[in-house]
Parts: C-alpha cells; sequence; structure tokens
C-alpha cells in the first residue's frame, strides 16, 4: 500500500461482512464473515482506515436499527443500509440474480421476468447512495464492489461532484461477458455510463477487462480504447485484470492442526483404498455439476476395473434454495446422482458420496487435503477460489486439479489439468488419465500451481487494485499467465462440445 496515502476507504458490497444473529433475548450477536473480500482487505487495515457499507442480510426492527447501526459502528466500523424485506427480495434473488447473474456468465436462457425487479435494482443503488453520500469527505476511496450495485459509482459520482481529490473504483467479483451478451442486458447504457463515471474498474482477468472495453465502444459509441483504459466524456478510466487469491498459509497451516488431522484420519478409514474425486460447488447451474456426474458415470462404464476403487465425493452447497430455477437443478443433479448409484453400485460400495450442506472449516479442509483429485467442471465462473484452497491445502498429497476451460483461474494456475465440461469423452478419459497419473507428475503440478497460489494473493489483490486508484496509473505486473486457451474457450467451440454430449 502505498505509504504517502493517508485518507480512508469506503469499502460498499450488497451485505456487509458481518453475520448478524438475534438472540432470544433480543440481543445481537455479530461476527466476522470469510471470504475473498474479508480476507483481502484484513492485513490492509492495519494501515489503512476501512469503512463498510452494505446490507446487514436481515430485516431489523425500526426499534432496533439504531441500536444495531451504533454496535456495528464501534465494533467494527461498520455503516448498515437497511432495506425492507420484500424490496431486498426482488433486488437480490430478483434482479441481481435472475437477470444479471444469467447474462454476466453467458446464459440468457435461466433469466427471469418480473416487471417490479427492474424498479427495485434501480431503487436499492439510489438507496445506497442515500446512506453513504453523508459520510463521504474530500480525498476518500469508494470502493465499489460487484453486480448488485453496477449502478451505484454513477450516482454517486453525480451527486458528490463537487467534492476534492474523490476517487471511485469498482471491482466486478463474476465474469464479463462479450459485447452480443453483453447488450441483451436491461440498462445497458446505464451501466455503461455509471461505470465508466469511475477512475478503476477491475476484473479478475484481462479477457474480461476486454470483453467490457469492447461492449463500452458498442453501446456508447464515443468511446476510445485502448490496451487497458478508455477514454470516454473527457474521462481517463482505468481497466485492468486485478485477479482474486486467497491466504495460502492459513490453509496448510489448517491441515496440520489437531482437529484437521482427526478429520482426515475419519476419511482415510472409512475410504481405505479407494482414490477420491472431490467436488466442492454452490449448487449453481454455472458449475457444472451435472456434466461431471455424467462423465464421472461415462469413465465407469468404460472402466468398470475401476467400480469399487474410485469414489467421487460432492459437496453441494446450497445457494438460493427459494428460487425454482436452483430447486429445478437441485432435483436434477439429486436425480443423475441416484441413477449412477443404482447403477454402479454394489452392496459395499457407493461411487458418489452427495452432501448437499456447509461444511466447518476443519471438514473441508480435511477433504481437500485426502482427495486425490479436484474436479471442477463449471460452465462458466469468474475465476474459482476453490481451485487455490485445494491447491494450497494438498502440499503433502499432491494432489491434482482438474478445471474447466469455463472458469477464469484455468489462465492462472498453469499446471491444472484443463476440462471442456460439454465434452463428455474427452472428460471421462481425463479422469482415467489423471488418475493414473506418475507420482513425479503429480508433484511437479502442484509445486507450479502452489507458487502461483502464494504469489498472487489475496493481500496482493487488494493492494495492487487500491495502488492503482491512488495512483492512477496502469499496475506493472501483469497477472501471473492469463493465457487464452486457443481452440477451446470460444462460443463455437462450446456448441459443438454440448453436441458431442
Amino acid at each position: 500500500m502505498d505509504p504517502d496515502f493517508e485518507g480512508r476507504v469506503l469499502v460498499i458490497a450488497n451485505r456487509l461482512p458481518i453475520t448478524i444473529k438475534p438472540d432470544a433475548e433480543g440481543n445481537f450477536d455479530y461476527t466476522m464473515s470469510s471470504g475473498g473480500l474479508v480476507s483481502g482487505l484484513r492485513s490492509l487495515a492495519r494501515v489503512v482506515d476501512f469503512k463498510w457499507f452494505g446490507w446487514p442480510g436481515l430485516d431489523v426492527h425500526r426499534n432496533d436499527k439504531d441500536r444495531v447501526r451504533g454496535q456495528l459502528h464501534d465494533q467494527f466500523n461498520a455503516v448498515p443500509i437497511f432495506l425492507q424485506k420484500d424490496l431486498a427480495e426482488r433486488h437480490y434473488n430478483g434482479f441481481s440474480n435472475s437477470v444479471l447473474w444469467p447474462l454476466l456468465h453467458r446464459m440468457p436462457e435461466k433469466v427471469g421476468e418480473d416487471g417490479g425487479w427492474s424498479d427495485a435494482y434501480l431503487e436499492v443503488n439510489e438507496i445506497f447512495a442515500d446512506n453513504i453520500v453523508p459520510y463521504v469527505e474530500d480525498g476518500d476511496l469508494i470502493w465499489v464492489h460487484d453486480y448488485h450495485l453496477m449502478l451505484l459509482p454513477g450516482i454517486l459520482r453525480e451527486r458528490l461532484s463537487k467534492k476534492k481529490d474523490l476517487r471511485i473504483g469498482f471491482f466486478l467479483h463474476t465474469p464479463f461477458p462479450s459485447e452480443d451478451y453483453f447488450t441483451i442486458l436491461p440498462f445497458r447504457e446505464e451501466i455503461c455510463r455509471s461505470l465508466l463515471l469511475c477512475d478503476v474498474i477491475g476484473f479478475h482477468t484481462n479477457e474480461y477487462a476486454r470483453n467490457f472495453l469492447d461492449s463500452a465502444r458498442t453501446v456508447l459509441k464515443d468511446v476510445a480504447k485502448s490496451p487497458h483504459d478508455l477514454h470516454w466524456a473527457g474521462r481517463r478510466v482505468i481497466l485492468h485484470g486485478f485477479p482474486i487469491g486467497i491466504e495460502p498459509e492459513e490453509f496448510t497451516q489448517k491441515v496440520q492442526s489437531a482437529e484437521v488431522q482427526k478429520e482426515i484420519a475419519k476419511l482415510e478409514k472409512e475410504f481405505n483404498g479407494q482414490k477420491i474425486l472431490l467436488g466442492v460447488d454452490r449448487l449453481d447451474y454455472i458449475k457444472g455439476i451435472p456434466q461431471k456426474v455424467r462423465a464421472f458415470d461415462r469413465f465407469l462404464t468404460a472402466h468398470p476395473e475401476w467400480v469399487g476403487k474410485v469414489t467421487m465425493i460432492q459437496l453441494a452447497i446450497p445457494t438460493r434454495a427459494d428460487v425454482p430455477t436452483y430447486q429445478r437443478l437441485r432435483e436434477e443433479v439429486e436425480q443423475l446422482i441416484g441413477h449412477v448409484n443404482g447403477k454402479h453400485g454394489t452392496f459395499t460400495h457407493t461411487p458418489i458420496h452427495y452432501l448437499y450442506k456447509s461444511l466447518n472449516p476443519e471438514q473441508l479442509s480435511a477433504l481437500y487435503a485426502v482427495s486425490d483429485v479436484c474436479i471442477i467442471s463449471s460452465l462458466r465462473d469468474g475465476l474459482n477460489m476453490v481451485s487455490y484452497e485445494y491447491v494450497a491445502s494438498q502440499v503433502q498429497r499432491k494432489g491434482v486439479l482438474m478445471m474447466s476451460n469455463y472458469a477464469g483461474a484455468v489462465k492462472l494456475l498453469p499446471s491444472c489439468v484443463a476440462i471442456n465440461p460439454w465434452d463428455l469423452p474427452r472428460f471421462a478419459e481425463k479422469i482415467g488419465d489423471v488418475l493414473d497419473m506418475p507420482p513425479e507428475e503429480r508433484a511437479r503440478r502442484q509445486e507450479e500451481n502452489y507458487n502461483v497460489v502464494s504469489k498472487w494473493t489475496s493481500v496482493s489483490w487488494g493492494t495492487s487494485f487500491l495502488n492503482t486508484m491512488i495512483t492512477l496509473e496502469i499496475p506493472q505486473t501483469e497477472a501471473p499467465i492469463d493465457r487464452d486457451r486457443i481452440g477451446e474457450s470460444s462460443v463455437k467451440d462450446e456448441e459443438a462440445g454440448k453436441l458431442q454430449s
């Protein structure tokens, strides 16, 4: 972090990074959440004055609002932005996750419709601005996060036009689609104008930054672009890939803890003599869980000699469980797994162990550490932190990471085994290749991936973005690889892969 910077950083996200639970006596318990954003800024908070803004995640009664507001300020330097339950629902599960989410992931067929969702999205962005403006001082850095608040930077810039040396940054934690998908988006002109009123716009990869450059030029027409910035209405805006990371030592140390070693011993006893394939995914249609299950089914059908010698453990973390699209996905996944277990199972062996739940950190760490292969089969994914967590947890076992060509992290981790989740024959074939991979190759791949994970951490991500906001200079350090896998990541090849399945 630039040592000469003496200002404040206002961090704005849809949700506060704090879990709030009311107890039976009418009091509130507060705990800091985990995650990339929180861990990425934790170390920086020692030298920078952070103030958090966001929805507290629950509908607080009006009589309790002042108390919650004061406690969050005193304990976390956080400002809650209260929303009525119905408005929060229409903004979050409505427009944000039923319109923006599928379009950003290039899945227009998943888009839902409701006449009130777009109004709710605009209203919530305005309410956030209402609550933030009174706190802003000259010289502040305002850092807005993610697709829930894409109209907020423009609203703030217009309302705060008289503030001196005010800088606004925006970071998108999802992919940014190519222009043919972006032009489907509602509010596409307003979204472009809002983001172009930032000083810095960050994406997970430079590919997503290039997509936004092309989209902005198509939508607004009067945008001039260069490789890492653009010019619009007399403004220069920096765009760049800032791949988020983790703090790997947290995972390597956790594996050595007594609690995790105890969990590892249980798993090794239960799956003695078997290879373990691991899937850790939110139960979201972007994660490609059905494709993974079908590929495993195809592998066992082609290689019956592996039945009883390999087990897939699929952790499906519940998300948006009250949305019909996600309810149908759960039914599909569970029917597929039942089919595979019925087809390939024996009296003493279950091919797929399926968990529809969240695990505590010790249990998850043990799963990472004990598995031989981790399979990430996303159909579209901004980056994917599971890949980083798995690599950081595999220092001893040297497990192999299989990752979809459509996950952002495949361009950053040099030695994962890349897969096309739509191409089931080759996907199934690569499962066999990985299970038979020689120990020396497993070790080489693990070392190369770990070198990236240990260098491109969450702290380096946060530092790089904030320093870019302070200096308004394009970062000199590029992402570690950020490569395009020629011939496997285009829409044309994606459709061809679907036909092969």
